[in-house]
């Protein structure tokens, strides 16, 4: 599916599609339209943003995998716009088809890419190049008292390092098995 410059493929989450972003290349550089209000409207996606914010990594840092519970739970749109990762999805969501599940997908700014995540789905990446800076919009705002995550090394991921970076709090996070979901999967189709 295409819609004003945007082609969207889905992968094997359901509602989770990976964008290859409008973008062109000149003498003086590189434009990228990372997002479209009515062209995510027509492709189905949640058009709205509440908040949009960057992190800077360096190599084989580990972020994830990270998601906030409901109320405050949001649909995000991931892109590198420096360097590359591997980005990955989990969802969350009791009674999905792909409950438990994971995708991984190398998100560059070489590649012009993004990756889009219903709510219920957790977020995670590790930085492949020297550093990344990665962006993301989201359709609600950070509450920190709804802040969670998955432990990074409980959900069955072949993470691009055997020696990662992590935060303390990204190793407190608990594991998989132990997790109780706040999420239900709605089939919109």
């Amino acid at each position: 599916m295409s819609s004003a410059g945007f082609s969207l493929r889905p992968t094997a989450l359901p509602g989770c599609v990976e964008l290859t972003l409008p973008r062109s290349e000149d003498t003086r550089g590189r434009f990228l339209k990372l997002f479209h209000r009515d062209a995510f409207a027509a492709m189905g996606l949640d058009p709205g943003v509440a908040e949009v914010f960057c992190t800077t990594s360096h190599r084989h840092v580990i972020r994830g995998l990270h998601f906030q519970r409901p109320p405050h739970a949001h649909a995000k749109l991931v892109a590198c716009i420096d360097g590359a990762v591997q980005d990955v999805a989990l969802d969350l969501r009791r009674d999905s088809p792909g409950y438990g599940q994971h995708i991984a997908v190398e998100l560059s700014a070489d590649a012009g890419n993004a990756l889009y995540l219903p709510s219920g789905l957790a977020h995670g990446f590790c930085v492949l190049s020297d550093s990344a800076t990665m962006i993301y919009l989201t359709t609600t705002e950070h509450a920190p008292e709804h802040d969670a995550g998955i432990a990074w090394d409980s959900a069955g991921v072949a993470w691009a390092t055997d020696e990662p970076t992590l935060s303390a709090r990204d190793c407190a996070h608990p594991r998989l098995a132990d997790f109780d979901t706040p999420f239900r999967f709605v089939d919109e189709q």
